[in-house]
């Protein structure tokens, strides 16, 4: 009896599902073996870690996504175009560029009355404007749309509805200056207010008088 020990081939699908999958039992066959045995499905059991392979993915429903906000300067736009009906002031001038105009228009007003009392040197020097010129400006006109001087012998021409208008001005001009008037200027203004707001009263008492002609029927003469 020889002492050479004799390798049998035994089919190892039939045992596959029996043996243990570790890598100390596998390693025991020998190379012939392991070439003779057909490549076998991997035994049931927990998956080796492998490249991660693409799977379900948590989608957040549509409606529990928030809207981003618009950026500030969108908003800011939107908004200045809401408002671009509306009328612009240009805008104000600044400290200095007052400063060199009124220096400048006093200069050109200076020039001015050098060349009027040049051409008239019997002339008394301009006044200078203050706040009772406005009002007595503002009266003058009132009054002259009331019909005041109108030439003799000529029918006046009354703008009654002007005259509201400029003694509303100067109403205007006694609220925005309450306070910062010198007594004497507020009854200056004060006794002009009084003069006309009764000539007014006078002037629509007397057209509320009148009787209205009557409006002549469409194509009759006139």
């Amino acid at each position: 009896m020889s002492d050479t020990p004799k390798f049998t081939v035994v089919d190892r699908r039939k045992f596959r599902a029996d043996e243990d999958s570790s890598p100390s039992t596998e390693s025991k066959g020998t190379a012939a073996e392991e070439t003779a045995a057909p490549p076998t499905s991997p035994s049931p059991g927990p998956p080796s870690p492998g490249p991660a392979s693409p799977g379900p993915r948590l989608v957040e429903p549509i409606q529990s996504v928030a809207k981003p906000e618009p950026p500030a300067q969108t908003v800011a736009v939107a908004e200045e175009e809401d408002f671009g009906d509306e009328a612009q002031l240009p805008p104000a001038p600044t400290e200095e560029e007052s400063r060199f105009q009124k220096t400048a228009y006093d200069q050109a007003a200076e020039r001015l009355d050098n060349l009027v009392r040049a051409q008239n040197p019997g002339a008394p020097a301009q006044e200078k404007i203050g706040f009772e010129h406005l009002a007595q400006q503002l009266y003058l006109s009132a009054m002259m749309q009331m019909g005041a001087g109108t030439p003799e012998g000529q029918r006046p021409r009354i703008d009654i509805l002007g005259a509201r208008q400029t003694i509303d001005l100067l109403a205007v001009l006694q609220e925005k200056t309450k306070g910062n008037l010198v007594a004497n200027e507020a009854r200056m203004l004060d006794t002009v207010l009084y003069e006309l707001r009764m000539t007014f009263l006078e002037l629509t008492r007397m057209i509320s008088t009148q009787p209205v002609p009557p409006v002549p029927p469409p194509g009759a003469k006139r």
